[in-house]
């Protein structure tokens, strides 16, 4: 085992009921082709956004602004840190900072969104008010102190690719254990003053819809969350919300149509020391039930968690936590809880450590 590398595998099973958690530019949900069938799937990009705003919700972590108005927001750090700047001083000085590391702006605001720490947010209004402008400097302040979010998920910036964080965590779209057909819902809106000999309704359409057993996958290089925050500790912690967000979060699209709060029916997490495993290679054939999905779905995954050892080495650590009584085998920790399972995640990960 290379001890210099640490990686946490997560990987869960997931039932949707009708919903569209995830929709294209047309409003159907998103699919994709997998083993010859047409799979339900959902983003990356949005669960992790609805991983971020969970981050937002449950803690107290330092997190990160993703906007084009940057400017304005270390505009009001410098306002904030000396009451006496006029707004627009304050404005220049910002965008000044900004120029100066090489990050253009047009009309005040960035060219393409920009991930900014908090602490780096205070760091550059300090800057400004102290009148740096060593691009080299500022290139520091950009990169140091990076908030988890941005640690996690990376940061890409065009104008100078030496401001750019890699991602320690990897995200992969989740897709259906099976075949899915998008089904359509006609529906009515009633007009409440309408007169009462109109019969008719005040508005009609349609949502498209599926329903699905989701297989969910993403890893985090641990060791490299370590570096990125300088902090043993607190990369420890953020590893351990990241696996309660992966788990409690759910991306918002037509949510209040169709109340699709579901939770995972299993989570495995998987310490590694070789290199992370994604095991959507158990559903390439994909699931073919008539009585649900989800325990034959469970029941490919554990077997292809072994089947995979066969090219990598086996897990230091694998901790299970599964809902209902299917039998768990012998090579994993079932956990109680997600509770007892970051208790006991976060104990093998500082030991190894």
């Amino acid at each position: 085992m290379n001890e210099n590398r640490l990686y946490l595998d997560i990987h869960a099973i997931q039932t949707l009921p009708p919903s569209n958690a995830n929709r294209d530019d047309t409003g159907s949900p998103k699919t994709a082709v997998y083993g010859g069938v047409t799979r339900a799937r959902v983003s990356s990009q949005s669960w992790k956004r609805a991983m971020r705003k969970y981050f937002l919700d449950e803690s107290g972590e330092d997190l990160g602004v993703r906007s084009l108005n940057v400017v304005k927001y270390v505009a009001d750090m410098i306002m904030k840190k000396d009451p006496l700047v006029p707004e627009d001083v304050a404005f220049k000085k910002a965008e000044k900072i900004f120029n100066d590391a090489n990050v253009k702006t047009a009309k005040g605001k960035t060219k393409a969104l920009f991930f900014l720490g908090k602490k780096q947010a205070e760091a550059l209004a300090d800057a400004a008010i102290q009148g740096i402008s060593d691009k080299k400097e500022l290139n520091k302040i950009f990169s140091d102190n990076p908030a988890i979010d941005i640690a996690l998920f990376g940061r890409m910036v065009a104008d100078d690719p030496s401001l750019n964080e890699d991602a320690s965590a990897q995200v992969a779209h989740a897709i259906s254990t099976h075949g899915v057909q998008t089904e359509f819902d006609f529906y009515t809106a009633v007009d409440d003053l309408a007169p009462e000999d109109n019969a008719g309704a005040g508005m009609l359409g349609t949502v498209e819809y599926n329903s699905s057993t989701l297989y969910r996958y993403a890893n985090v290089a641990v060791h490299e969350l370590v570096r990125q925050l300088d902090d043993k500790d607190r990369a420890i912690n953020t590893a351990k919300l990241f696996i309660e967000a992966f788990a409690n979060s759910m991306p918002a699209g037509k949510v209040s149509t169709f109340a699709n709060q579901t939770l995972p029916q299993m989570l495995l997490v998987n310490i590694r020391q070789d290199r992370p495993v994604n095991l959507v290679t158990a559903f390439e054939n994909p699931v073919k039930a008539k009585c649900g999905n989800v325990e034959p779905s469970i029941e490919r995954l554990l077997e292809e968690e072994k089947s995979v050892e066969k090219f990598v080495k086996k897990p230091f650590k694998s901790l299970l936590v599964v809902d209902g009584n299917m039998e768990v085998p012998d090579w994993a920790e079932e956990e109680d809880s997600i509770s007892e399972l970051l208790d006991d995640f976060g104990k093998a990960v500082k030991e190894i450590l």
